[in-house]
């Protein structure tokens, strides 16, 4: 006679839920969005279908619908126009310049809304990397300064954390000793401390312009900064140092090939973790979708749970919005 019998506590839906050991909320998302120059525009992304550039006007709209639905916090990246950019980055800390102008219309129209600026500097860079280059190689220290500016001025801007994503070393302790000295000391840092060499990249530098450019003198790939994605250790050790130098979430990109990360690092951190899940990763499952090999709510709810599961706090999604149109339907 068998006693012990788990499929009682899977009877029905009722059951299942008192049991269930992770559930997903809207509050565990943040929604990526692409800001571009001009006013009423909007331009589709080909390769992530439902995501879109937006003019500033636009995207304080969607905003606002974001906020309404549940979604209380959004990671924004700009599209620079090709005449502003060069190998500094100098108008990524311009206090007039796209992305300050958008953080500023954000608080003011949603004061609620916590905005999330990426700092790097791939989308201000006439050579398409997250670094001033020399001599065909990325300056780490110089980067750092850059990357410190650009913090400030979006702290002056009104972010309530800055989100760098570059992967240069050291940087989250010039950054945060930066905005300390700049009377920032509320603004938070979401670190990407284990960002990988990935090609689940692809459709986001292609929303952005951001990918290394082949016809440069320059390294053609960002594997001399972001990490190698045959290594588990590594990325402990990245953790780790962020923590002493200040970081106040933890980031792990991408997020579905890297939920092993996610798992292990939980173990070992109690800082908050992002996980964030790429353009990649959604591009993918809107193609199945529309071939009609995999139902889009299920998939979505299923994807986004398995972070839970892996131990992540927050979710940076470009799913965010369907999604919470989902959990509230």
């Amino acid at each position: 006679m068998i006693h012990s019998r788990n499929r009682r506590l899977r009877v029905n839906e009722s059951i299942r839920s008192l049991v269930r050991e992770n559930v997903l909320t809207t509050d565990d998302f943040v929604m990526p969005i692409f800001v571009m120059e001009g006013e009423n525009m909007q331009e589709p992304i080909p390769s992530m279908p439902g995501i879109f550039r937006r003019s500033i006007d636009l995207t304080v709209k969607e905003c606002k619908e974001l906020f309404s639905l549940g979604v209380k916090a959004v990671n924004l990246y700009m599209k620079v126009s090709e005449n502003l950019k060069d190998n500094t980055g100098k108008e990524a800390w311009n206090k007039n310049g796209l992305m300050q102008n958008t953080i500023k219309a954000i608080k003011d129209a949603v004061p609620g809304m916590v905005v999330m600026p990426d700092v790097a500097l791939d989308p201000y860079s006439i050579y398409g990397h997250d670094g001033i280059i020399e001599n065909g190689k990325i300056l780490n220290d110089a980067t750092n300064d850059a990357l410190a500016r650009m913090s400030v001025s979006h702290a002056e801007a009104g972010a309530d954390l800055v989100a760098p994503s570059d992967m240069m070393d050291g940087r989250v302790q010039v950054i945060r000793e930066a905005l300390e000295e700049s009377g920032f000391t509320d603004v938070g840092i979401v670190s990407y401390a284990a960002k990988y060499a990935s090609s689940f990249y692809g459709p986001f530098r292609s929303a952005l312009d951001s990918a290394p450019k082949d016809d440069m003198e320059v390294p053609k790939d960002k594997k001399t900064y972001q990490m190698d994605f045959h290594n588990s250790r590594e990325a402990l050790n990245e953790v780790f140092k962020d923590i002493e130098e200040g970081a106040d979430v933890i980031m792990i990109k991408p997020g579905l090939p890297y939920l092993d990360i996610v798992s292990k690092v939980r173990e070992a951190i109690d800082l908050p973790i992002a996980v964030y899940n790429v353009s990649g990763e959604y591009a993918m499952v809107k193609a199945a979708v529309q071939n009609g090999w995999l139902d889009n709510d299920k998939t979505i709810i299923e994807n986004l749970t398995c972070f839970k599961r892996a131990g992540a706090d927050m979710i940076f999604t470009y799913f965010a919005k369907e999604a919470a149109m989902i959990l509230n339907k």
